[in-house]
């Protein structure tokens, strides 16, 4: 299994939801089985299959979410000259005096709204291990875009 970076609050947020899909939703879901068993023909009855799929579907995110708790990695924010994981990079693109901030997470925390830029994605991975005032360059469908990193925080 990939490792997955995780900054300490998405970690604990994970965990609560972990918590809450074993105990809460469980039994929510295996009262909505028993219900559904006692309307009848199970063959024909629609609310037996969704609660049936609501249940695989829980089962499936408990499984995915205990992995990725085990093989977790906490990162921090630090201050480095070299654009790792939990780093916050400011960029700029070539040819233009726009600047943006991005966070660099792991990709269960990406958010571009929020400015956290998962690693796997292209600018995530062009960027790792750049320096301050080094150029990267991005392939996009409408062809390379190259950034400069203006800082490292």
């Amino acid at each position: 299994m990939e490792r997955e970076y995780l900054t300490k609050e998405k970690y604990e947020e994970l965990n609560k939801e972990l918590n809450f899909l074993r105990t809460g939703r469980r039994k929510e879901v295996a009262e909505h089985l028993e219900y559904a068993k006692q309307l009848g023909d199970l063959s024909e009855n629609a609310e037996y299959h969704e609660a049936r799929d609501e249940q695989a579907n829980i089962e499936d995110r408990i499984s995915k979410l205990e992995t990725m708790l085990k093989n977790a990695i906490i990162v921090e924010s630090h201050e480095t000259d070299v654009v790792t994981i939990g780093s916050t990079v400011k960029v700029s693109k070539e040819g233009s005096e726009d600047r943006k901030t991005y966070t660099i997470v792991g990709s269960e925390e990406a958010d571009m709204k929020a400015g956290k830029l998962s690693i796997k994605s292209p600018i995530g991975e062009a960027i790792l291990g750049k320096k301050k005032g080094e150029l990267f360059a991005v392939k996009t469908p409408g062809g390379e875009v190259k950034y400069k990193i203006i800082d490292i925080k």
